[in-house]
C-alpha cells in the first residue's frame, strides 16, 4: 500500500482515463521477478502490441502456405499490402490518403525527397536547418549541399536557440526573411528530438512558402504524438519513422508525405524504381517509366511485407483509441502532472517549454553535476524499473506514452529518482563530502 497525496492524484486520473484500458494492447517489458517495468522510453521505441504477433503471423503463414502466391491471393495480399496503411496514416497526419505512403527509412525518404524538393540554382541554394537537428538529418543536408557542388559551410544555414534551448517562432521567421531569396528549402522539425520542443508548423512553414521557399520536415518525433494537418499546412514533403509513438518495431519502414500538388507532376525529378510505376502497367516489365499519380510514385521497390504488418497492427490501435484528439488531451494532462513532480527534484532543470502546446509527450531534463550524474541516474532508474534514456553530455528524457503509460508510472519515475537522490545527498553527508 503507498500512502501519498500525490500517488493518490495519480490514481484518480487513472481512473478516470478512458485510454486507460488501451495498456493492455501492449506488451510491457518484466523485470527478472516477472514485474511490469515503467517505461518512458516511447520517444526512442514505443512497445511492442500485443497483436502485432498474430499479424506477422499472418503474413508467414501466407508465405507458408502459398509462397509466391501470397502476392496476389489471400486476405491480405502483399502487392496491395501498403494499401492498407494509407487511409488510418493519413487520419494521423493530416493528410489525404493519396499523398502518404510507407517505404525506405526516414533518412533514405530525406534524401529521396531532397532529389525531387531541394534544386538548387545560382539565386537559390541554401537550406534552412535547426542547430540542434538529429545528426542524420544534418548528414543529409550536408551531403545534398555536397551532391550539388555547394559548400555547407556556406549554403547550409544553422537556426539557433534564442530562449534557453528552444527556438522562437520569431527566430525562425527572421532567419527566413533573411535568408529569403537564397534558401530554397526550409528542413524543419515537428518535435525536436533532443529538447521535446513542439513547433507552429502551420505558422512557420506559412512564412516560408510566401517567400518561395520548399518546405520539407522530419516528423520522427510527431506523428503519433501531436495533431498534424499536413494537407492544409504549406508543406510540401514531411518523411517519419514509424518505431516511436507508432509502436511498429526498431527499424521499422518509414513514411512519407508528398502534397497533392506535387504528386501529378510527373516533370518532377525524382529516383525512380518500379514500385512507383503506374499499376496497371508494372508488370509489363517495359522501359519508359511512368509513376503513380500519388505519393506512391516515389516508390522504389517492393516493401517488406513484415514490416508493413507491424506498422498497420499499431495503426489499427490508434484507429480504436480515437486518433490523435483523446491522445493529445491525455498527453498534456500527463506532461504536466510530469513537471509538477519533478519541479522540486535537486539539480534537475527542464529543457522543455513549460507551455505545454509547445510540446509532445516528450520532457527532457538537464542535470547539474553537483547533484548527480545523468547517466549514472538512468542506469540506477533502469536497476529499479525505470526505463529511460539519457542523452550526452547531462540530458534525461522522459516520455509518458498515452497509449500505455498511466499516470501512476509518471508518479513511480520521479518517486524513484526522488529516493536515488537523496539517498545520494545522505550518503555524501555521512561521508563528509559536499553533496
Amino acid at each position: 500500500m503507498i500512502f501519498s497525496p500525490e500517488y493518490d492524484f495519480a490514481e484518480s486520473l487513472d481512473k478516470q482515463d478512458s485510454l486507460y484500458s488501451f495498456r493492455s494492447e501492449f506488451l510491457i517489458p518484466e523485470n527478472s521477478s516477472g514485474e511490469q517495468e515503467t517505461y518512458l522510453c516511447g520517444h526512442s521505441l514505443g512497445l511492442q502490441p500485443v497483436r502485432t504477433k498474430d499479424y506477422i503471423g499472418e503474413v508467414l503463414s501466407s508465405w507458408q502456405h502459398r509462397g509466391v502466391r501470397g502476392h496476389f491471393q489471400g486476405d491480405y495480399p502483399w502487392v496491395p499490402y501498403h494499401e492498407l496503411l494509407q487511409e488510418k496514416t493519413a487520419m494521423l497526419v493530416g493528410a489525404l490518403p493519396t499523398e502518404v505512403i510507407a517505404m525506405n527509412t526516414l533518412t533514405a525518404n530525406l534524401h529521396m525527397m531532397m532529389v525531387s524538393f531541394f534544386r538548387p540554382d545560382k539565386d537559390r541554394y541554401r537550406i534552412l536547418i535547426e542547430e540542434q537537428a538529429f545528426p542524420s538529418d544534418y548528414y543529409a543536408a550536408e551531403t545534398q549541399l555536397r551532391y550539388h557542388g555547394l559548400n555547407p559551410d556556406d549554403a547550409l544555414i544553422v537556426v539557433r536557440p534564442d530562449q534557453g534551448c528552444s527556438i522562437s517562432v520569431d527566430a525562425w521567421k527572421s532567419a527566413i526573411d533573411r535568408y529569403h531569396s537564397s534558401a530554397a528549402l526550409l528542413l524543419l522539425p515537428g518535435v525536436q528530438y533532443l529538447t521535446g520542443q513542439s513547433f507552429p508548423v502551420a505558422e512557420i512553414a506559412d512564412f516560408a512558402a510566401r517567400r518561395g521557399i520548399v518546405v520539407g520536415l522530419d516528423l520522427a518525433h510527431a506523428v503519433g504524438n501531436i495533431p498534424l494537418q499536413l494537407h492544409d499546412w504549406s508543406v510540401d514533403f514531411a518523411c517519419w519513422c514509424h518505431y516511436k509513438y507508432l509502436n511498429s518495431g526498431p527499424g521499422a519502414v518509414g513514411g512519407c508525405f508528398v502534397h497533392e500538388k506535387h504528386c501529378k507532376n510527373k516533370k518532377l525529378p525524382r529516383f525512380a524504381g518500379w514500385w512507383g510505376q503506374r499499376k496497371d502497367i508494372r508488370f509489363n516489365m517495359r522501359p519508359g517509366f511512368d509513376p503513380v499519380m500519388t505519393a506512391e510514385g516515389w516508390q522504389l521497390s517492393n516493401p517488406p511485407i513484415v514490416s508493413l504488418a507491424a506498422i498497420r497492427a499499431s495503426l489499427d490501435i490508434f484507429a480504436e483509441a480515437g486518433g490523435m484528439e483523446p491522445l493529445r488531451k491525455k498527453s498534456l494532462l500527463m506532461t504536466c502532472y510530469l513537471e509538477y513532480l519533478a519541479k522540486d527534484l535537486p539539480g534537475f532543470h527542464c529543457l522543455t517549454p513549460s507551455d505545454p502546446e509547445q510540446r509532445g509527450a516528450q520532457l527532457s531534463f538537464q542535470t547539474d553535476p553537483d547533484h548527480c550524474d545523468a547517466r549514472t541516474l538512468v542506469s540506477r532508474a533502469e536497476s529499479r524499473g525505470i526505463i529511460c534514456d539519457f542523452r550526452e553530455p547531462d540530458i534525461i528524457r522522459l516520455a509518458p506514452v498515452p497509449l500505455y503509460n498511466h499516470f501512476t508510472d509518471v508518479w513511480r519515475c520521479v518517486q524513484q529518482f526522488r529516493e536515488i537522490l537523496t539517498e545520494d545527498t545522505q550518503a555524501s553527508v555521512s561521508s563528509g563530502r559536499p553533496g
